[in-house]
């Protein structure tokens, strides 16, 4: 049961990646979540998915680089990006064919011409989607990034997949291209730059695997889920905190004032009956003014910033996310407050 259980989990996980996705063009700064990987790892997790989305008249392969160097990018967001090029080429194989993903180090001695100026020389990683579709002529291959730009039947489809790969691309520091030709197929090449820092690889790959070790100090969850709740405070108990639970802004405060000891780390949700979140943070630095607040919502962090209930630059997590994330999130307060600040 155990191998059913984690595909369920995975699958679970790449819905909730794909849910905030789905908020890409409503929001005007996008928050990313950034991580130190292999690009060969995001296209293996995808690739059973992908098999199933295609469906059987289409044939995948893959053929992933070896020695491929590290890159730093929002996991979700590429694979987002791998979803949606899917898509665009099985609606572009109506009658069968082949959809090949590669990966491979690329090295630009030369700054490279680019749509829209030059792509710095360097060492990239590149990340290619190939369709043996209808292909697409150059008029349309000039539209196709553009929002809500469309060759399908009305009802085909929306026109944002495309300029959501385009905008994931950018947002990830990368450049795209696309190679095509009337009854040829299609190339998307996507290049984003490698990781040079060796070092740097090294201090965040010890940073995250630090996040889930056993950990010291109290930490205060404010959550009205009582699941949720509960599930978190088992949580960072087996990682070795003192872990106080209320369900909402008035019990967290009662709770507060009864705990003689410091708190060092409130979890708390930003939106809860009575009062909120910040509310509750506010009220709370009075009697304990060492507590770092790390907040958490269904709605997205740009949300909660533009409607004026947080500011920008508040340690926020999003609904749903994994019990590592909450590790992670809560180390990075703890070491806050080991380094004084």
């Amino acid at each position: 049961m155990h191998g059913h259980v984690k595909e369920i989990s995975r699958a679970s996980e790449r819905a909730a990646e794909l849910t905030r996705q789905l908020l890409l063009f409503s929001r005007k700064e996008q928050f990313l979540q950034p991580k130190v990987l292999n690009l060969n790892d995001i296209v293996a997790d995808v690739e059973k998915m992908l098999r199933r989305l295609i469906g059987e008249d289409i044939e995948l392969l893959t053929r992933l680089g070896a020695d491929l160097n590290l890159l730093k990018v929002d996991p979700g967001q590429i694979e987002q990006a791998l979803i949606n090029l899917a898509v665009n080429a099985r609606d572009a194989m109506p009658r069968g064919g082949q959809l090949i993903l590669e990966t491979a180090n690329v090295e630009f001695p030369q700054p490279q011409p680019y749509r829209h100026g030059t792509m710095p020389a360097g060492s990239y990683v590149m990340l290619t989607v190939t369709d043996t579709g209808h292909g697409m002529d150059m008029e349309t291959q000039s539209h196709i990034f553009e929002p809500f730009f469309t060759t399908k039947q009305p009802g085909g489809g929306t026109g944002l997949g495309l300029a959501q790969v385009y905008g994931i691309v950018k947002q990830s520091s990368g450049y795209i291209w696309v190679y095509s030709e009337p009854d040829m197929g299609t190339t998307f090449k996507a290049y984003f730059p490698a990781v040079q820092d060796a070092a740097a690889v090294d201090a965040e790959t010890q940073r995250i695997s630090e996040a889930s070790r056993r950990g010291s100090g109290t930490v205060l969850v404010v959550e009205d889920e009582l699941a949720l709740g509960e599930l978190a405070r088992e949580f960072l108990e087996g990682l070795g905190y003192t872990v106080l639970q209320a369900n909402n802004g008035t019990d967290a405060l009662r709770t507060s004032e009864q705990y003689r000891e410091p708190i060092h780390v409130m979890v708390t949700d930003v939106v809860m009956p009575g009062l909120s979140g910040p509310e509750v943070a506010t009220r709370l630095s009075e009697a304990h003014p060492e507590t770092k607040v790390l907040y958490m919502s269904g709605y997205t962090d740009n949300a909660v910033v533009l409607q004026g209930v947080l500011d920008k630059n508040s340690p926020f997590l999003q609904k749903p996310f994994s019990l590592d994330t909450l590790a992670e999130k809560v180390h990075d307060l703890f070491e806050s407050h080991r380094v004084g600040n």
